[in-house]
Order: structure tokens, then sequence, then C-alpha cells
């Protein structure tokens, strides 16, 4: 919160923050999963990476899981090295295939892991839960804001015994938080597993603002 002493500015105002938080149950999930594989051989270890992910994309989209929703976030081959009496020698090659597939049928989403990883993929990184209509729960925590900067000044108002203006000179929105990160998940634990257990629970939408209330002594 801020004051500002009419003695030591043109103009008197009453400078607050206000914050609200809005909650949404998610009905969207992202999930990172690959393919890592290794051979000595690089025209190898690609080859077999290659057909173990397109039994995994044949599958997410045999579950009905459109082409748009399955998009790849990394495609690396990495030379790998052993060390043996202080020098170092090339052991072979790992080739690291990423998806980030978008389950739009969020009560889907262990199933896709399963099916995931019984079709050859071994990293399943992260979980995100999003909200699709996150705008309208920003909204409604905007709103929840507004209020609570309006309350805050007409608290500090009544307590130093002037009267503000009801409304305020100057709003500004502040960096908004839309969502939570991703989750780390350990996927290849899954192969030999029964269904997996996800727990969506809520999302907390947030919006802050900074505002400027005029008063009169």
């Amino acid at each position: 919160m801020y004051y500002e002493r009419p003695d030591t500015a043109t103009r008197n105002f009453i400078r607050v923050y206000g914050e609200g938080t809005a909650y949404a149950v998610p009905d969207q999930v992202q999930l990172a999963l690959g393919v890592i594989t290794e051979n000595k051989d690089v025209s190898a270890a690609q080859k077999q990476n290659n057909d173990v992910m397109n039994q995994v994309i044949h599958g997410l989209m045999t579950m009905g899981i459109p082409a748009r929703d399955i998009q790849t976030s990394l495609y690396r081959i990495d030379p790998q090295y052993v060390y043996e009496n202080g020098q170092q020698h090339l052991k072979g090659y790992q080739v690291n295939h990423q998806l980030q597939v978008t389950v739009r049928d969020i009560s889907q989403t262990g199933a896709v892991i399963n099916m995931a990883v019984s079709q050859g993929a071994n990293s399943v990184s992260s979980i995100q839960f999003i909200v699709s209509s996150q705008d309208a729960f920003y909204n409604q925590a905007l709103t929840l804001a507004v209020q609570n900067a309006q309350q805050k000044a007409m608290n500090i108002a009544r307590d130093l015994g002037v009267t503000i203006n009801r409304y305020p000179a100057k709003v500004t929105e502040l960096t908004k938080s839309a969502r939570p990160g991703p989750v780390p998940f350990q996927g290849a634990m899954f192969a030999q597993a029964g269904p997996v257990p996800i727990q969506t629970g809520e999302n907390e939408i947030t919006a802050a603002i900074e505002t400027e209330f005029f008063y009169t002594t």
C-alpha cells in the first residue's frame, strides 16, 4: 500500500494494490512424452527411434487425438562417450524425440499415458493441466482484484479521516498468473503398471491491479 501525504505531493491520492483469484477445474492436459534410443550406429539409432515413435503417434491417433494436437517439441542426436584409462571413446549415439500432446478429453489422460508407454515411449516428463475457457476465469479474478483494491482504499481513507473519490483516477493491470507450471512425471515406471491415476485438482487463476484514488480532507 502507498499513501501520499498532502504536504509532499501536488495531488492527494491513495495508491493501493488489489488481488483476486478464481478457481477452475482443468478440462484439458498437455503431456510431454517421447522416445529415447541408443545405438553404436547413428542411422540405426534414428531408425529405431522413428519406428517406435511412429507406433506411439499411431496409437495416439487411434485414441482420437488429432494430428494438430501432436507436436514435436524436441529432436536431438547426441554422441555418447565413455572414459577408459583416462581417454574418451565414442560409445554410440542417443536420439531423443519428444512430443507435446494435447488431450482435450481430460478423462483419457491416464489411458493415453499407458498406451504411449505400451507402444514404446520411455519418457513422460511432465503433465500440465489447462483451463480452455481461461479468459472467463481471469475476468472473474480481475473483478475481484478491483473490489479488493476499492475495499483497501476505503479502509485507509476511513482510518485517515479523509474522503476518497468513488472512482479511481488510475487503474493499471499488473502481470497476471494464468496457470501452474508443468508437473514432473516419471512415465517409464508405468510400462508394467495398471491405469495411471490422474488427479486434476483446481487451477488458481490470479489477477492484480494498481489503483490510485484521489481524496479530500
